[in-house]
């Protein structure tokens, strides 16, 4: 079987794609700066940090940030680098076998 190589404008939509998800996880993160800074000022004002409740919207927020930077980063610990596409090859591979035998 003849692995497919993926042509130079299949390579670049992926590329384009990577990139789009890296802005928007940097887009992401400027805002999570910007307005978890205003609540920490905001929770400051309001009562000298005697209760940091922004805190709780800084750690909601941060999650999502933080599989956001996963996802634009392709950063994966459990299944780790190009396992996706190991394991269509395995299947693939295990498909073609069968049907050799039939």
């Amino acid at each position: 079987m003849q692995s497919h190589q993926p042509n130079r404008e299949e390579r670049y939509l992926r590329a384009k794609e990577r990139v789009t998800h890296i802005k928007k996880f940097y887009s992401s993160l400027l805002f999570y700066i910007i307005f978890i800074a205003f609540l920490g000022a905001l929770n400051y004002y309001t009562n000298q940090w005697r209760y940091m409740w922004f805190l709780w919207a800084a750690f909601g927020w941060g999650i999502g940030l933080f599989f956001q930077a996963a996802k634009a980063f392709r950063w994966n610990p459990f299944l780790g680098k190009n396992w996706e596409e190991r394991k269509m090859k395995e299947f693939m591979d295990q498909e073609e076998n069968k049907n050799q035998w039939m």
